[in-house]
């Protein structure tokens, strides 16, 4: 994965099958400083509840950005 921000479309998905997604992209993350998973907001929640809990504390996840968009969230590894 090159430079910059990696983008994620966890849609659809499981809780299991986006764990394994995002895992997939922390382990190619090399030069990268924002994961951005996208994941929908407007009914479910259950995948974002997933990353705020499974990757809240994570070792390589500095912080959880939402920004404006509540379908949206960023993994923040390292700062500019």
């Amino acid at each position: 994965m090159g430079e910059g921000i990696v983008r994620i479309d966890v849609h659809g998905m499981n809780r299991y099958q986006a764990k394994v997604a995002i895992d997939a992209a922390l382990r190619r993350a090399k030069g990268v400083y924002r994961i951005r998973i996208i994941h929908g907001g407007n009914h479910n929640t259950v995948l974002r509840d997933m990353i705020a809990e499974e990757y809240g504390g994570h070792p390589l996840v500095l912080r959880l950005e939402h920004g404006g968009n509540s379908g949206r969230t960023e993994l923040v590894l390292r700062e500019l």
